[in-house]
């Protein structure tokens, strides 16, 4: 297992698809996987990935990179949601996950990380 997503790069997906543990997962044409999530979870946390985007969008695509980008915090009392957001460019356009943390102030922040699995 790879720690990083680079091995990934200009693979056809063949299927893509959220799981239970919030966790992105690209199976590739030669059946090796790419496995996106935020790992980082502290005790007072809640940490969920998510998408208004369809998954299947991603079928057939070639993947090109990932890019991080942060939105603004949002304070009510004394929790915070934070949301970061993972973009997926392909080359036919970009599906973008969002993974969220909600905590209360003490903990915070964000370690998307990629698992790259080879074909067994």
């Amino acid at each position: 297992m790879i720690k990083h997503y680079h091995h990934a790069i200009g693979k056809v997906i063949k299927a893509a698809r959220l799981t239970d543990e919030d966790a992105l997962v690209l199976t590739f044409e030669d059946e090796s996987t790419l496995t996106a999530l935020d790992e980082a979870q502290c005790c007072c946390e809640a940490r969920y990935m998510r998408t208004d985007d369809n998954l299947d969008d991603l079928v057939g695509c070639k993947l090109l990179d990932f890019e991080i980008k942060d939105a603004p915090s949002v304070e009510e009392d004394d929790d915070i949601h934070e949301v970061q957001f993972l973009e997926v460019k392909t080359d036919k356009g970009c599906v973008t996950m969002a993974s969220h943390n909600e905590h209360n102030g003490y903990y915070g922040g964000f370690a998307i990380s990629f698992m790259y699995k080879e074909t067994a």
